[in-house]
């Protein structure tokens, strides 16, 4: 799993600045262990995308809560884009759309969006 999966997952549970969330629920989510949630954890907080007092809940900051926005949109378009104009089954698109919005660029996937709309997506 990727730190972008996390902050995703994060975002999904409904955490942002203001509203936290707790590792278990996030490993629960994920379907890893929590010693690996507390691994990505930790990392995410040196970088600066989330808070997390000792033992607490976790809390996304300004950026971390943008980043998993961002990565969350990027999959929920990519995943209507594999169902709906692909044709592909909703469990091969979720797997599917979790691989390519990690593989995207910023300017690609603005360039996508730009398509999605002109398709009506």
């Amino acid at each position: 799993m990727s730190h972008e999966d996390y902050l995703e997952a994060i975002v999904m549970l409904g955490g942002s600045q203001t509203q936290s969330v707790r590792s278990v629920d996030i490993a629960t989510k994920m379907g890893v262990s929590k010693a690996s949630v507390s691994k990505a954890v930790t990392s995410l907080k040196n970088s600066g995308m989330l808070e997390q007092p000792y033992y607490g809940d976790i809390t996304l900051t300004e950026d971390g809560y943008k980043y998993g926005c961002a990565v969350l949109k990027r999959h929920e378009m990519l995943t209507r884009f594999l169902v709906e104009k692909v044709g592909l089954s909703e469990e091969v698109a979720e797997d599917e759309a979790c691989q390519m919005e990690h593989a995207i660029s910023d300017e690609s996937f603005k360039k996508w969006l730009v398509y999605f709309e002109r398709i009506g997506l």
